[in-house]
């Protein structure tokens, strides 16, 4: 009984930890280039509505839930994920990059206006459904994101944990591997660490920072957009409701100052933070009072990080010293 009880609670804590990864790795990337983007909760709304719109219109157009095509079912939420989150990255790079605006206002604003932008929308569809409840079902999609090895239950307990989920949470590993290689070991990795250390120094040495600045949000950007879709397609069965995802994007933040700005470290403290997230339903006996003070545990985790990091002396374990700060070319 404990056994099968803690394999449950380490398979929800990767699922609830996989939007955080999602996040993190696109807001390293980002932050790598010197772009502080505190958008990222806007734009995995953004990314996770586009995702349902795509896939809310495909399902309308079939003439029955069988003849869905599996492909389809994919490759069009996610494709629109990747299509609205890139748009919202361009909006940042255009207003902090090209025309300098401080990027902490310019974060905020992305933010509040994903959120708005998924409610608006995702209103709508709900009035399109004439759905008696505040919500938006497409379990016909969702049910593709949700397959899981077809031979994981063959495995017992390891097949449980590390076989059991869909596409996209091995996805969200792939891609932070991909992006901890490519920071530490490719030619463009260190052009990119070099804009967000310096960037005087790097485009006197020929690299383009406003190209590398673009090139490394608008990827975050849609890296940190299949989150939002990971949550609603398979975390939450294809359901769409208002406000339903939370302050994920905000503990996706703080988990790069936790990662100490490395993707591969950002696996483990996602999963860490996951499982914070929802341990208090696993801890039996406890009163209403209790549960609340638990669910507290995110969030202290969070600020004794924030003030870990504050006293750092290692280089290594900083954020890049050109963070936050707009790059005027004249002024070098």
């Amino acid at each position: 009984m404990i056994s099968a009880t803690i394999v449950t609670f380490l398979q929800r804590a990767v699922c609830q930890g996989v939007p955080l990864l999602y996040g993190a790795t696109g807001e390293i990337l980002t932050e790598k280039s010197g772009n502080l983007n505190l958008g990222i909760p806007g734009i995995m709304y953004i990314g996770s509505i586009s995702g349902v719109i795509g896939a809310f219109f495909y399902e309308q157009s079939l003439s029955s839930p069988g003849a869905i095509n599996p492909v389809l079912a994919i490759l069009i939420p996610v494709l629109c994920s990747l299509a609205g989150s890139l748009i919202a990255g361009l909006i940042y790079c255009f207003l902090t990059v090209t025309l300098r605006a401080n990027q902490n206002v310019t974060g905020l604003a992305i933010t509040t206006f994903g959120v708005g932008f998924g409610n608006f929308f995702g209103g709508s569809l709900i009035k399109l459904t004439g759905s008696a409840v505040p919500s938006v079902a497409l379990t016909n999609t969702s049910s593709y994101f949700k397959t899981s090895l077809p031979f994981a239950d063959s495995f017992g307990a390891f097949g449980k944990i590390f076989l059991s989920y869909g596409f996209l949470v091995y996805l969200a590993i792939i891609i932070a591997v991909v992006c901890a290689v490519f920071l530490k070991r490719s030619r463009a990795g260190l052009h990119l660490r070099a804009v967000g250390e310096n960037p005087a120094t790097a485009d006197a040495a020929g690299i383009n920072v406003d190209k590398t600045k673009y090139t490394a949000t608008c990827i975050g950007s849609m890296i940190a957009g299949l989150g939002g879709l990971y949550y609603v397609m398979d975390y939450a069965s294809g359901v769409w409701s208002n406000d339903g995802f939370g302050d994920r994007g905000w503990l996706a933040i703080a988990l790069v100052i936790f990662a100490v700005w490395k993707p591969n470290m950002a696996i483990f403290g996602s999963f860490l933070f996951g499982g914070l997230y929802i341990v208090y339903l696993y801890i039996p006996g406890l009163a209403l009072r209790t549960q609340e003070l638990i669910k507290m545990l995110p969030y202290i985790v969070t600020i004794i990080v924030l003030i870990i990091s504050s006293i750092r002396d290692k280089k290594e374990n900083q954020g890049p010293a050109s963070l936050g700060l707009s790059y005027f070319r004249e002024e070098r």
